[in-house]
């Protein structure tokens, strides 16, 4: 029942009956949250068992975790890494519970001190970056926040539209690097093509020092289907550009997110650059909950009989959600979505015009959503048409009310927008 080619009675009629539902819901006086990407209670007892693992404190190497040093990371969280994200530990540094802080790190040592014998980006007149969209809001903000110009880049079904990426990287020299999520991206949960991965590693740059930010944040978060993304390094280091990839990876949504383990790896020449900094900034991170994670996820294959436990709890609240816009929005015009296979979201994209409508009305009724805008560059939707859904958080039955009245949102605002020029 495609609505958008209702008359203008037609569109009346239902609109008055989506009222109707939607005062239902507000009449429940909800409070449910399906904001940002955060692991729930349940997800997180499931890793309970990490805190009472710890009954040694040397490392393999012989150094106390309880006590300074240890600049990069114990050899064991290394080594752990590596056989689950096939880098050489030579390429590693663990890093706090943080991958987002590590990522804001090395822009700021971008900005501070350049990278390869480079200027210092803070030292150039104009510093841009390529911002695949809808992306996440948090890359945004490191770029917004150091005063780097973000340029938007549509994505496709494959990554990020790769003929604008090329043409724009081959003929501006301030353009100095690109943020990607390679698998299940936030938050439409697309997974990287070959292709794209060859791309982008081999591609020509006006910037002798474009950088690509690898933000593998959904690594291992299979859902339905397990799949993998082409290997960065090894494309980069076969088009002779070794150094162009910093890659990121955390265990926050493995774990604990206030506890977790990030690492950020990238070449040998990269990483001398990078310790001879960080080792002003830090004498060492958290060895003991490196040395507790290790002892708790034991190695990649305990890693990924974790990660089966985790899609366990999350996959009835993406098929909820899933079922649920196929019930309710499919075949009406009103929108359209993405169905990852992974990752921690799910995209929608409203009738042009209606996300901020529909997020607002969704509030009103006591769902707080993702604003609208969020996952562009300067919160700015061209179309206003995107919203992120982020089952993860509420309770099963939570979330089938949030979905629920989310549909009735969808449907009321686009009843609206048709109803602006419907005769």
């Amino acid at each position: 029942m495609d609505i958008t080619k209702f008359s203008k009675v037609k569109l009346l009629a239902l609109k008055e009956d989506l009222e109707k539902q939607y005062a239902d819901f507000q009449a429940q006086n909800l409070k449910l949250d399906m904001s940002r990407g955060k692991p729930a209670g349940t997800q997180l007892d499931l890793t309970n068992g990490i805190l009472f693992t710890l009954t040694k404190y040397i490392t393999e190497d012989g150094v106390d975790a309880r006590n300074y040093g240890g600049l990069d990371g114990i050899p064991e969280a290394k080594k752990l890494f590596s056989g689950l994200l096939d880098i050489p530990t030579e390429k590693i540094i663990i890093g706090g519970n943080s991958s987002l802080n590590l990522m804001y790190d090395t822009m700021v040592r971008f900005m501070l001190f350049g990278t390869g014998g480079n200027t210092p980006w803070s030292k150039l007149d104009k510093v841009k970056f390529l911002c695949p969209s809808p992306g996440y809001d948090r890359h945004f903000g490191i770029c917004e926040d150091l005063g780097i110009e973000m340029i938007t880049i549509p994505m496709t079904e494959h990554g990020p539209d790769m003929d604008l990426v090329e043409k724009l990287a081959a003929e501006d020299p301030a353009i100095k690097g690109i943020w990607c999520v390679p698998l299940y991206s936030n938050p439409q949960g697309i997974i990287y093509s070959d292709e794209t991965v060859d791309r982008l590693g081999s591609m020509k740059t006006a910037a002798p020092d474009f950088r690509i930010m690898w933000d593998n944040a959904y690594g291992v978060h299979h859902i339905y289907t397990e799949n993998k993304v082409k290997d960065i390094f090894t494309v980069c280091e076969q088009a002779g550009n070794p150094n162009r990839v910093f890659y990121f990876f955390s265990t926050s949504k493995i774990t604990f997110p206030g506890a977790g383990v990030a690492l950020l790896a990238a070449s040998p020449e990269n990483i001398v650059e990078i310790k001879k900094h960080m080792g002003m900034q830090t004498i060492g991170h958290d060895k003991l909950n490196q040395l507790r994670t290790v002892t708790y996820l034991k190695n990649p294959e305990g890693v990924r009989d974790h990660m089966e436990k985790l899609a366990a709890e999350l996959r009835p609240k993406f098929d909820v959600v899933l079922e649920t816009l196929d019930r309710e929005l499919a075949g009406t015009g009103l929108a359209k979505w993405t169905k990852p296979q992974g990752g921690y979201f799910v995209a929608i994209d409203t009738l042009p015009g209606c996300a901020k409508a529909t997020v607002a009305l969704a509030k009103a009724a006591g769902v707080t959503m993702t604003g609208a805008g969020a996952t562009f560059p300067y919160k700015k939707d061209p179309n206003d048409t995107n919203i992120r859904i982020a089952p993860t958080y509420p309770t099963y039955d939570e979330l089938k009310i949030a979905i629920a009245l989310f549909c009735v949102c969808v449907k009321l605002a686009g009843v609206n927008k048709l109803l602006e020029t419907a005769e």
